[in-house]
């Protein structure tokens, strides 16, 4: 294991013994035993998001007789599904099995939406994955999820356009302004890549890469930091680049976002290992034309976590043993993951690193003329900084700067703004709940 992943394993840790000391868990080890369907097999729900769910859901119900699996399709986490999800628990209604981003996981835990699944999914099963995703599924030495990605940064971009406009493809922060000045220049409408004000959770990969450390759990005390070198470096940086009109600013996954990639006036995209399969399934007319390099850097390679889907059983469901069953098909075998990825909209990069060739054998490249964009994600994920940690408070933190980056305007709030209101609101957050806090 690289010293990198050592970092944030043992932050990781320490994390995760805070937070059964502060997070005041309600429902550890909640939910009855396994019911059974009297007259066939166990039924049950599962709502999710990610690119290709429903092939994984039908080919599980084709292969399996003892369990048959019931799928929702709802809204990506900030986009409300995390709402739908904690209106269902609180209503009672929640279904057995969801998607959790490890970001948000910690909030699900410590407002008493799941249940510990440690009974279920083992050591033998969680030692065929890659230790980090285990640890950030791990929270007061108890199992809360089943990790299914990593999601390392990348940069997407289209490489006949940056070949027409003779922009090099720019490998640091710095190399990036340039090639945007130079795509401005070539063509008034075009720019290289977009500033998503709905999306927190891209600014924060961002900080991520360059060395922040937002949350850092001491003893009893979170200790909140947003205002460091790091985070500041990246909000200054993207702020200019926001003032001199070098980067589009539209909503990510919106009609404007996908309409400026279709039409060429946008030839780049910030985002990572998933994102290619978005790509490929939005824009299929674009086959062969997008090509996948690392993530632009401050001087070193680096890359931050941009998602990363675990699924976690809710409280209430008494279907434990099949929701976690279903769950590990989808997660650790060559099946579940052959499944998503021949749907054709899915890229994902497995937490299960044994089963990273079959996803690269059934990923079609040829969106991205044959690159291995495979080898590509696991230079970038073995570059992720370990010492970035979730709290448990993520929501407010995310919803606060959202709603101030939607107000990002030349002369008006600013990047570094939002990012102070974030962590005010954190702050608050923490205080309200009782929990000791520093920043």
């Amino acid at each position: 294991m690289s010293r990198t992943w050592s970092s944030r394993n043992r932050t990781a840790r320490v994390i995760a013994a805070s937070a059964t000391a502060l997070a005041v868990l309600t429902a550890c080890g909640g939910g009855g035993a396994d019911e059974t369907d009297a007259d066939g097999p166990v039924s049950i729900t599962f709502w999710g998001w990610a690119k290709g769910s429903k092939d994984v859901v039908d080919a599980f119900n084709a292969s399996h007789k003892n369990i048959q699996v019931t799928f929702e399709e709802i809204p990506s986490g900030n986009a409300g599904g995390y709402a739908k999800i904690s209106n269902a628990v609180k209503a009672g209604n929640a279904p057995d099995l969801v998607s959790i981003e490890y970001a948000s996981l910690p909030e699900f835990v410590s407002s008493g939406a799941l249940q510990d699944i440690g009974d279920q999914f083992t050591e033998q099963d969680r030692g065929k994955l890659l230790p980090q995703a285990v640890e950030l599924t791990t929270l007061g030495g108890k199992s809360w999820a089943v990790p299914f990605d990593a999601a390392p940064q990348a940069f997407y971009y289209r490489k006949d356009l940056f070949a027409k406009y003779q922009v090099d493809v720019p490998k640091t922060w710095e190399e990036f302004k340039a090639a945007a000045e130079k795509v401005r220049k070539a063509d008034a409408k075009t720019r290289i890549a977009t500033f998503f004000p709905d999306d927190p959770t891209t600014f924060e990969a961002m900080a991520w890469q360059a060395g922040a450390q937002w949350f850092k759990a001491e003893n009893d005390t979170w200790k909140i930091d947003t205002t460091d070198p790091a985070t500041t470096k990246v909000a200054n940086y993207w702020q200019g680049l926001l003032d001199a009109g070098l980067v589009h600013k539209d909503a990510s996954f919106s009609p404007e976002w996908t309409g400026s990639l279709k039409n060429g006036t946008t030839i780049g995209y910030l985002g990572a290992s998933w994102g290619a399969g978005v790509l490929k399934g939005t824009l299929p007319e674009q086959n062969g034309k997008w090509a996948v390099a690392p993530m632009p850097n401050w001087g070193t390679p680096a890359s931050g976590m941009l998602g990363g889907t675990s699924f976690a059983v809710t409280k209430d469901s008494g279907k434990k043993a099949a929701a976690v069953e279903f769950a590990e098909w989808m997660s650790t075998t060559e099946a579940g993951v052959k499944a998503r990825i021949a749907s054709g909209t899915s890229s994902a990069f497995p937490a299960a690193t044994a089963l990273r060739p079959v996803a690269k054998s059934v990923f079609d490249a040829g969106f991205y003329g044959g690159q291995d964009i495979y080898a590509l994600f696991e230079e970038a994920g073995a570059s992720i900084d370990g010492n970035w940690a979730w709290g448990p408070t993520t929501g407010t933190t995310n919803t606060t700067i959202k709603d101030r980056f939607g107000k990002l305007a030349q002369g008006g709030p600013t990047i570094a703004d939002a990012v102070k209101a974030g962590h005010e609101a954190t702050v608050t957050e923490l205080t309200k709940r009782g929990l000791k806090v520093e920043g």
